[in-house]
């Protein structure tokens, strides 16, 4: 990890490059922040930003910002949080006074109605390809299973069974509120993972 100041002014280009390209929501933003903060530069474990997503996803606000700020104060403390958040919001502001200048005008241009089409199923399979990799972290034990190759290190069965169950509770008893579903989760990681 770079350190000091050459650390945040990368960290805030990184979030900046994410706020700028995650077009479709938090979930967008969440697979950017894994390509490059796991994947490419591994500032972070796979799991361990998984876990920080989850954490972002049940806490109020944005998902995206939520994440940026975890991932920056889990990185370098507060200011890393608010250097990683103002990074993350700054493309979405410079980009909507534009729009409120410019896009009244070109709205009904078919170029302009084209690209906003052709946005859609890039959209979706982004937000599909985050929530395939949260399935896979939480139920799948991948690190267990290359060593291995035995079928049954695959399941993480305790988090299977928790997982069907919810399924079960938010299917069978549509009166219960997810909040609770999300409280349930937290008390189960913290007591059997």
């Amino acid at each position: 990890m770079i350190s000091g100041i050459a650390g945040l002014i990368f960290l805030f280009f990184v979030f900046f490059y994410v706020g700028l390209f995650a077009v479709g929501g938090g979930l967008v933003a969440a697979t950017f922040m894994q390509q490059v903060l796991v994947d490419r530069y591994h500032l972070i474990s796979a799991e361990k930003f998984y876990s920080m997503l989850a954490i972002s996803e049940s806490t109020p606000g944005p998902i995206g910002v939520n994440l940026a700020t975890y991932c920056g104060t889990e990185l370098y403390g507060p200011i890393g949080g608010i250097i990683t958040t103002f990074g993350e919001i700054l493309p979405s502001l410079i980009i909507i006074m534009f729009i409120a200048k410019f896009f009244m005008n070109v709205q009904k241009k078919p170029l302009v109605k084209a690209s906003f089409t052709g946005l859609r199923p890039a959209t979706s399979g982004m937000v599909l390809v985050a929530a395939m990799n949260v399935f896979l972290i939480a139920l799948l034990n991948i690190p267990l299973f290359k060593e291995s190759g035995l079928f049954f290190d695959l399941f993480r069965l305790k988090s299977v069974i928790f997982y069907l169950a919810c399924l079960a509770v938010l299917f069978f008893f549509k009166k219960i509120h997810p909040v609770f579903i999300v409280m349930a989760g937290a008390v189960f990681g913290v007591l059997f993972l």
